[in-house]
């Protein structure tokens, strides 16, 4: 059985999917309430679960009209996608948000189930074993190297 918080991620998913603008509005109230639970696993479903690492926009207004609004971010090309990952990257990534970004371009299609899975072994912890902040820093070299590498094999 999923737990609450992928039975909330899920829906909001298939509305986006199902939006033709890829555009949902929602409060957080409303779901907490559809959904039997506190406004805060909302909170916490929608931060950690519609980053931009993983495709998504999110802006928030506060108050009682208050809403949050959540943005599939659509991207035109393979090396569009590969360069605003790139600027994602920075200087030092953790492995969770780099696994969230191997993740959005194995669903864009951008790269092959095998080639997503080569992608995480190379940027897990216990692979690059220094400590940190290096790790975060080596990490992110490796991310941009296999982005610009699967940048410039696409074009």
């Amino acid at each position: 059985m999923r737990n609450t918080s992928d039975i909330i991620e899920h829906y909001l998913k298939q509305v986006i999917e199902k939006n033709e603008d890829a555009i949902i509005e929602v409060k957080r109230s409303e779901l907490a309430v559809q959904f039997d639970c506190v406004p805060s696993q909302i909170n916490y479903v929608i931060s950690t679960r519609f980053t931009e690492e993983k495709g998504y926009l999110v802006e928030s207004k506060r108050g009682g009209g208050g809403y949050i609004r959540i943005i599939k971010l659509q991207v035109d090309n393979q090396p569009a996608l590969y360069d605003h990952l790139m600027k994602l990257v920075g200087d030092t990534i953790a492995q969770a948000q780099a696994e969230d970004m191997i993740d959005r371009l194995a669903e864009e299609e951008a790269i092959t189930p095998r080639e997503s899975h080569l992608m995480k072994t190379v940027i897990e912890r216990n692979i690059i074993a220094v400590p940190l902040p290096l790790r975060d820093e080596l990490r992110a070299r490796l991310m941009i190297g296999m982005l610009k590498t699967l940048k410039y094999k696409s074009s």
